[in-house]
C-alpha cells in the first residue's frame, strides 16, 4: 500500500463514529476521491483546520484494493479560504463550487483544467469579496470541459452571427438559434449575456476580476447552472439559496 501524496482540495467533510471524519476531496493527480480521516474530530487532532471545506491541501493517502474508500494519513496547508466565507453570500458560493464539483466530476479520474479552475474561483472569491463573476465563470468553464456548451458564435439553423443580436437557446440547451430561426420552446439569451462569455472564455478569471468585471446577468448564470443540472439529472441544492443572494 504505497502513500501517494497530491495537491487537494476539501470539497466535503461528514462525521463518522465517534472521532472521525469522512472527507470528500478532488486530488490534483487523482481525481475526486473519498477518504476517511482518522482522529480528524479530536480536540487536539494532527489534521488542525486542514479539513476545512475548500481548503487547498498537500495530502498524503493510501489505497486498499477491497476498500472504496482511501486512508488520509498526513495533511499540509496550503491556502485557507476559511475567512473568506464569512459572509452568506460567499459561504453559498463556495458550498456551490463544492457540489457542482461533486456532481459532475467521476471519481478517479484526475483532470488538470477542473482543479485549476476550482482553484481559481475559490481564489478570486477570496481576493475580490465578491461572487457573480466568479460562480459563472466556474460554471461557463465546467459546462465547457464537460462538452455541453453549445456553439454561440451562430444560429444552429441558418448559421447567421450572432454577435450583437438575442439569441434563443432550445429547451435541452443543445443549440442556439436568432430570432427568425427560434424554436417555439426557447429561452431567450440577451446580446448583454453573449458579449460577456467571449472574454471569459478567452482571459483567464483572475484577469477579468482585475479588470474591474464583476457584473454578470443572472440570466447567464442561470442558463449555464441549467445545462449543468440537466446533464447532471438532478438540481442543486445549493442554488435556490444562491439566487436568494441575487
Amino acid at each position: 500500500m504505497p502513500v501517494r501524496e497530491s495537491e487537494a482540495i476539501v470539497l466535503r467533510t461528514y462525521p463518522l463514529g465517534e472521532a472521525d471524519k469522512l472527507v470528500s476531496f478532488l486530488s490534483r493527480s487523482e481525481g475526486r476521491l473519498r477518504g476517511v480521516a482518522v482522529g480528524a474530530r479530536r480536540p487536539k487532532s494532527r489534521f488542525g483546520s486542514t479539513l476545512e471545506p475548500l481548503t487547498y491541501i498537500n495530502a498524503w493517502f493510501y489505497e486498499r484494493e477491497t476498500r472504496q474508500l482511501v486512508r488520509i494519513r498526513e495533511c499540509e496547508l496550503l491556502e485557507s479560504f476559511l475567512d473568506a466565507q464569512r459572509s452568506y453570500t460567499t459561504n453559498v458560493a463556495f458550498g456551490l463550487l463544492a457540489e457542482v464539483t461533486e456532481t459532475v466530476l467521476p471519481e478517479h479520474e484526475a483532470s488538470d483544467p477542473a482543479f485549476r479552475l476550482l482553484l481559481a474561483t475559490c481564489r478570486a472569491i477570496k481576493r475580490t469579496g465578491r461572487v457573480a463573476l466568479p460562480i459563472a465563470y466556474f460554471a461557463l468553464w465546467t459546462v465547457r470541459l464537460g462538452g455541453w456548451l453549445p456553439p454561440l458564435e451562430r444560429c444552429s439553423r441558418c448559421g447567421r452571427g450572432m454577435l450583437g443580436r438575442a439569441a434563443w437557446a432550445s429547451d435541452d440547451g443543445s443549440a442556439v438559434f436568432c430570432d427568425e430561426c427560434r424554436p417555439t420552446a426557447a429561452r431567450a439569451i440577451s446580446p448583454e449575456a453573449l458579449r460577456q462569455i467571449q472574454p471569459m472564455l478567452r482571459e483567464p478569471l483572475e484577469k477579468l476580476a482585475a479588470a474591474g468585471e464583476s457584473r454578470v446577468p443572472a440570466e447567464l448564470t442561470n442558463f449555464l447552472l441549467d445545462l449543468i443540472e440537466r446533464h447532471a439529472e438532478r438540481k442543486l441544492n445549493t442554488r435556490p439559496m444562491l439566487e436568494l443572494t441575487q
